[in-house]
């Protein structure tokens, strides 16, 4: 019905100026006195060549329509497939779009090697950045005395910059993540534990409270992406909590099970919990903090959102943050 309305709102200039001179004939046959009969019967074979001629054009029109209309899903994929042009404009057009097909092909494709450039030159980047790193961990550990706050310091500073490199790795990777995913059943316990002995020494040095039990839970999920969440989470609570605790343990909420990450830090506006995932944003506490990336919580939102899970944060000024993190699936259970 739709190809058909389109068919006739494109040709009813023509059926009109047809039918306009079906009327003069008819006036003219009438004012000789042209037998009546003789006129309605060249009518009628007018009528059915006409009949015939649109069923005909409907049918060749509808084709090329069909024709045209498959390209929707091929656009961006693979080349165009246009039929054969009816007439010089839409020959015009076809070439316009196969023009632009062919620039759009070209810009994707310095795009890919513009992007592949990038991460080779980051990817050699970040392993060549782990040596000295890993020649100043050498040189902390020979240090005679053990227990200065110099070498304290430096510890976290050295620990804040392998943070920043392995984030710098995580955001390279996280736009092609899918071919990275491995999914098992493991152990929420394991994961979690992982991420707090990485941590360890930032809760002995800061004096927070870890408060924590063993998690009687499996996940489907992939280990090492689930992995740099909690990490990334442990992180920002260690960084904005400046004395108390910070929590982890299971939840029930709204029939849901959710991993919850809670601390008594410095929390978040009402105004910017909104859009505390969106990346690049750092609101409040980012701006005052002056080193914030508005990075990290993007990256877990994403790499959240590729597992199939959910997070969801909840925070006061002053009274802490809660960050929920919903592992549970609709089809699989797996507690």
């Amino acid at each position: 019905m739709k190809i058909l309305k389109s068919f006739i709102r494109e040709r009813i200039g023509i059926i009109c100026l047809y039918a306009g001179f079906i009327g003069v004939f008819h006036i003219v046959f009438f004012l000789y006195n042209i037998r009546e009969d003789a006129v309605q019967y060249a009518f009628l074979l007018s009528f059915l060549w006409l009949l015939l001629y649109g069923t005909v054009s409907f049918f060749r029109y509808r084709k090329h329509y069909q024709s045209v209309c498959q390209n929707e899903a091929r656009a961006g994929t693979s080349g165009l497939e246009l039929p054969d042009p009816e007439n010089a404009v839409e020959a015009e057009y076809q070439y316009l779009l196969n023009l632009l097909e062919e620039q759009k092909r070209e810009c994707e494709s310095r795009e890919r090697i513009s992007r592949q450039e990038m991460m080779d030159y980051y990817g050699m980047w970040v392993h060549q950045i782990k040596t000295p790193i890993a020649a100043l961990r050498v040189m902390l550990q020979s240090w005679e005395e053990d227990c200065t706050a110099d070498k304290r310091s430096m510890e976290l500073e050295v620990f804040k910059i392998e943070q920043y490199v392995e984030m710098v790795l995580c955001y390279l990777r996280v736009g092609d993540i899918s071919s990275d995913l491995d999914f098992t059943v493991c152990a929420l316990d394991s994961i979690v534990r992982q991420a707090i002995r990485k941590y360890s020494k930032m809760f002995i040095m800061k004096k927070i409270r870890l408060e924590y039990q063993t998690l009687e839970y499996q996940v489907l999920t992939d280990e090492k992406w689930l992995v740099f969440v909690v990490d990334q989470l442990l992180s920002n609570a260690l960084k904005y909590t400046k004395e108390g605790s910070i929590s982890v343990y299971m939840e029930t909420r709204h029939s849901r099970t959710a991993l919850v990450i809670e601390d008594t830090g410095i929390g978040i506006r009402s105004e910017d919990l909104p859009r505390v995932f969106e990346r690049g944003f750092t609101g409040y506490n980012g701006r005052n903090d002056k080193k914030s990336t508005g990075i990290g919580l993007y990256l877990c939102k994403t790499i959240m959102d590729r597992l199939g899970h959910e997070i969801s944060m909840e925070s006061e000024p002053g009274q802490g943050t809660k960050v929920c993190l919903y592992l549970d699936r609709k089809k699989e259970s797996l507690q």
